[in-house]
């Protein structure tokens, strides 16, 4: 008894600890994105992998890599980007009940926007030369991917499953490739792009653990108990069905036994 009552004790201080440790780790995320920046000022905006790959992803133009830069574009920016992305997830979010997701979601994402514009503000970076889509004032860090990585971050807290991760990584690299495909961005302004992303999500994490984590196990036990009423019913059906087929079977044995002949009578001698 005195054991449980310790580690009830013992839980508060148990989540404050893990609060802390994720503010850290997402402060500690940001920090690496600004001393990129940074780096970047000190050497007047260029950095030689950014001119490397800006020479090689040229290579990979073409129509269907058009095509897909284009839509990334649309999807990642823009009023797509800025409000019905955000807002659509969070209605979604509302209808499956889950309302303090949808918070998470919005804050999350209005947080990031904020932090993207204050840094390309800060460092007021040079976009490169050769771009194949108008873009605003700015080129450290990229909004799009750091949307894209706010997303991929928060989605994945609300709803942790491997493959939901596996898509989020899989739309944050898809996005950063084609920001340098266009022409609009230096591959370490994608670099900082996700790391402001993450750090954001992160850090927004840290102040929506507790409610969030409650509302899932709710959310859990509103899907269980589905689930075991439907398991009920069709056990209730599946058991109705046998009972009706073993009175079945007894009211064939009685009409066979019924309708059998009878024994022959005894013959008089």
């Amino acid at each position: 008894m005195a054991h449980e009552q310790s580690d009830i004790a013992d839980a508060p201080a148990a989540r404050r600890l893990h609060r802390r440790v994720i503010v850290a780790a997402g402060v500690g995320v940001l920090l690496v994105a600004v001393l990129l920046g940074g780096l970047i000022a000190v050497r007047n905006g260029v950095i030689g992998v950014d001119e490397v790959w800006a020479g090689e992803v040229v290579g990979f133009r073409g129509a269907f890599g058009d095509a897909v830069a284009f839509t990334m574009n649309r999807l990642g920016g823009g009023a797509i980007g800025v409000f019905v992305v955000p807002l659509g997830g969070a209605v979604v979010l509302l209808l499956c009940r889950r309302p303090w997701g949808a918070a998470f979601f919005l804050v999350a994402s209005a947080a990031s926007a904020g932090v993207v514009q204050l840094l390309k503000h800060l460092f007021g970076r040079a976009r490169p030369e050769d771009m194949l889509v108008t873009s605003d004032f700015g080129s450290f860090p990229s909004g799009h991917v750091a949307n894209a990585a706010t997303i991929a971050v928060v989605v994945g807290i609300i709803a942790p499953r491997l493959w939901v991760w596996a898509l989020g990584v899989a739309y944050t690299l898809l996005m950063a490739f084609t920001r340098t495909y266009l022409g609009v961005h230096w591959l370490t302004d994608t670099i900082a792009g996700a790391l402001v992303g993450v750090g954001v999500a992160l850090v927004g994490w840290a102040v929506f653990a507790r409610p969030l984590e409650h509302e899932r196990q709710r959310w859990r036990r509103r899907r269980d108990g589905a689930t075991g009423d439907a398991n009920s019913a069709n056990s209730a059906d599946g058991a109705d069905g046998a009972t009706g087929d073993a009175g079945d079977a007894d009211a064939s044995i009685r009409r066979s036994t019924d309708g059998a002949p009878g024994a022959a009578p005894d013959q008089a001698g």
